[in-house]
């Protein structure tokens, strides 16, 4: 499994060019600075250090690991955050969950979770399931196998909306919490593992300034 980043760590960059920057984000790392002196140190700060005009345009959960997508410039970064809204940039995440998951009963093996999510702001920054106030969330999923040694599943997971939480979410509601995920699984479940069992393996999207299909891979390090 891969190290918690400690500070100072240089990011690993897995494609640069003039337009757009892909990193591999390690667990543990804020994507972006946080409030309060002790979160600023981030992956787009330790990025910006080597590559100046580096911005954000879209965001991973602190104990994701995996593909972060970064523009390079005002123009390329209106360009991927509009193909981020308007859900043309592909992802797919791994992950590992508690307990046996059968395969979907569908033809081509993915199954589609379909349940809105809202803050839970007595509790944030927790998200939960509500049906009246949330918003529009999908997951679609299949079962990748089952790892030795244990009741769990290795899943892959793409989402089709990009809520705050929703595959951690998402995958509780379905009874099935990913390990190691401190937030929102039972105790035994987040003590499983030493890190949240979630990675952002594969990304895919068009190229900001030429337009050509651009797809990267990141097998998970667990």
């Amino acid at each position: 499994m891969d190290k918690l980043s400690g500070a100072g760590t240089q990011p690993e960059f897995l494609h640069v060019d003039a337009h757009c920057i892909v990193v591999r984000k390690p667990a543990g790392l804020l994507c972006v600075p946080g409030r309060g002196a002790d979160k600023q140190d981030c992956l787009a700060a330790r990025v910006q250090v080597l590559h100046a005009d580096a911005l954000v345009v879209h965001r991973l959960d602190m104990a994701t690991s995996g593909l972060w997508l970064m523009a390079r410039g005002p123009e390329a970064q209106r360009r991927l955050s509009r193909a981020f809204a308007e859900r043309e940039v592909g992802k797919r995440y791994c992950a590992v969950v508690a307990g046996r998951l059968a395969a979907p009963d569908s033809a081509d093996g993915w199954g589609l979770i379909d349940l809105p999510l809202a803050a839970d702001w007595p509790n944030r920054p927790r998200r939960i399931i509500d049906a009246e106030r949330g918003k529009p969330s999908q997951t679609r999923w299949r079962v990748l196998g089952e790892p030795a040694g244990g009741q769990t599943t290795r899943l892959e997971l793409e989402p089709i909306t990009g809520r705050s939480h929703q595959l951690r979410v998402h995958l509780l509601a379905l009874g099935h919490p990913i390990l190691g995920d401190a937030l929102y699984a039972p105790p035994e479940v987040a003590a499983a593992a030493p890190r949240l069992l979630l990675h952002a393996s594969a990304l895919r999207f068009a190229h900001p300034s030429s337009g050509a299909p651009l797809a990267l891979a990141d097998p998970p390090p667990f």
